[in-house]
């Protein structure tokens, strides 16, 4: 079985900064694209940020130039460093994978639980 699990989330003032930290666990062979998503309360799942197993990043508009991605694949994390954090970015935030199990020759679509970030005005 693999799981991926969040951390870092918490409650900061507006401008600050947070990192959240996901890892990987389980039976891998091989990790693929990571990403981060996020859902605000009566919003649906947006994309926030992507990086490929080679280190190519892909930001939405709204993070651009704020927010980092970026993973360490000996230790199958994937990171995302959020900088001059704002109201707007309040929400419960998701991480994906695409993970090969030791055990399957696919990739599965794996998500974490999610960890609640609060920005305060």
């Amino acid at each position: 079985q693999v799981q991926l699990v969040e951390s870092g989330g918490g409650l900061v003032q507006a401008g600050g900064s947070l990192r959240l930290s996901c890892a990987a666990s389980g039976s891998i062979f091989s990790i693929g694209a990571m990403g981060w998503y996020r859902q605000a309360p009566g919003k649906q799942r947006e994309l926030v940020a992507s990086i490929t197993s080679s280190g190519s990043t892909d930001y939405a508009d709204f993070v651009k130039g704020r927010f980092t991605i970026s993973r360490d694949n000996a230790k199958n994390t994937v990171y995302l460093q959020m900088n001059s954090l704002k109201p707007e970015d309040t929400a419960v935030y998701y991480c994906n994978a695409g993970v090969m199990p030791s055990f399957s020759l696919r990739y599965l679509e794996v998500w974490g639980q999610g960890t609640l970030v609060t920005v305060s005005s």
